[in-house]
């Protein structure tokens, strides 16, 4: 086990209980398996939370925001500075995922991980900077690896106070122009295959724009080949500010045994190196959605995960992981509150 696997104390979800736990979901007043992928969600919770009563409190939805050099050599349909003007719309409550967290629960927090421009006095913001942005990833690393270390250390004291306020499920989001460019890369470079083939139109550019993108990307990945042999390098040299925070959190709850939801492709990629540093954090993620971003149905094959949902969606900011949560509720719901067989008196 490498080191930085160690410094992430991650146990394994224990399966000792697992008889007794699908003994309970089977004699629920339903035909077997007739819930389908939410008995397995409710195993997985039962594993994680307790078996006896499986309840998801205080849930936090964290996005992770930062701006990355690549977006310079135009590679979105938006310049950086709409990273910035969308912070500022997530803090006024303005934005697709403040609608949807106030619908189904869920309180956002938002974290300034290395946008251009500090929001100096906004309150609402936490403040995690690592820089003023990324380097060009396609010209040099990203960052140091100093900077992923103290990432992850960030990302850690953001997940331990949650934790000591009593939360057991968060969710990861994230706003970076840019950002999606450097998940390709990542995800390029875990799975061994070409950038071009994780490359996709992001928030929807053009086909000279998309060409543009993969050359980049590829050029990254070239550059940087001799580099790419742990998942902290892969951080340093192909990474982003916010990709490096969501990690470390993802790895941080889960060595407090919280459940960590994971939202669209860049979130993904962050859960791949998760998994790379210590594959035992893969027990405590849930897959809220599966993406319209061209490669996210590669990643979640590669994880060998199953997303809750599936809804055509491509816009980030944690928003298919919000809209995970009534599933995952109802999981436990039925599994805390629904009648046994015997309960109900009925005979089968």
């Amino acid at each position: 086990m490498n080191r930085v696997s160690i410094m992430f104390d991650i146990s394994p979800v224990s399966h000792e209980f697992d008889e007794e736990i699908q003994h309970k979901i089977d004699n629920k007043t339903k035909p077997l398996g007739a819930l389908g992928e939410l008995e397995n969600l409710a195993m997985q919770l039962a594993r994680v939370l307790g078996k006896d009563k499986p309840e998801i409190i205080k849930p936090k939805l964290l996005v992770f925001a930062a701006d990355h050099g690549i977006a310079a050599s135009g590679v979105s349909i938006a310049p950086s500075d709409v990273t910035t003007q969308m912070v500022m719309n997530f803090i006024k409550g303005g934005a697709a995922i403040n609608v949807f967290c106030r619908q189904v629960g869920f309180e956002l927090e938002v974290i300034d991980c290395g946008i251009l421009q500090p929001l100096e006095g906004v309150e609402g913001i936490i403040e995690q900077r690592l820089g003023a942005g990324t380097n060009p990833i396609h010209k040099q690393a990203a960052m140091t690896l100093g900077a992923v270390k103290q990432g992850f250390e960030m990302a850690r004291n953001r997940i331990e106070y949650h934790h000591q306020q009593g939360t057991n499920l968060i969710a990861c989001g994230e706003m970076g122009i840019g950002n999606t460019s450097s998940a390709a890369a990542i995800m390029a470079s875990i799975m061994n295959i070409k950038g071009s083939e994780c490359v996709g139109r992001g928030t929807g550019i053009d086909a000279a724009t998309l060409k543009r993108k993969q050359l980049l990307v590829e050029q990254a990945l070239h550059l940087h080949q001799p580099e790419l042999t742990s998942p902290m390098n892969i951080l340093a040299c192909l990474g982003g500010f916010e990709i490096v925070q969501i990690t470390g959190a993802m790895l941080a709850a889960a060595e407090r045994k919280m459940l960590v939801v994971v939202d669209g492709f860049i979130a993904t990629a962050a859960a791949m190196v998760a998994v790379q540093i210590n594959e035992n954090v893969r027990d405590y993620m849930i897959f809220g959605h599966q993406s319209d971003e061209r490669g996210h149905c590669l990643m979640m094959e590669h994880l060998q995960a199953r997303p809750l949902l599936t809804l055509s969606m491509r816009l980030g900011e944690g928003t298919g992981a919000a809209l995970a949560l009534p599933i995952i509720q109802a999981a436990a719901g039925f599994y805390n509150e629904m009648a046994s067989f015997s309960d109900a008196g009925i005979e089968i």
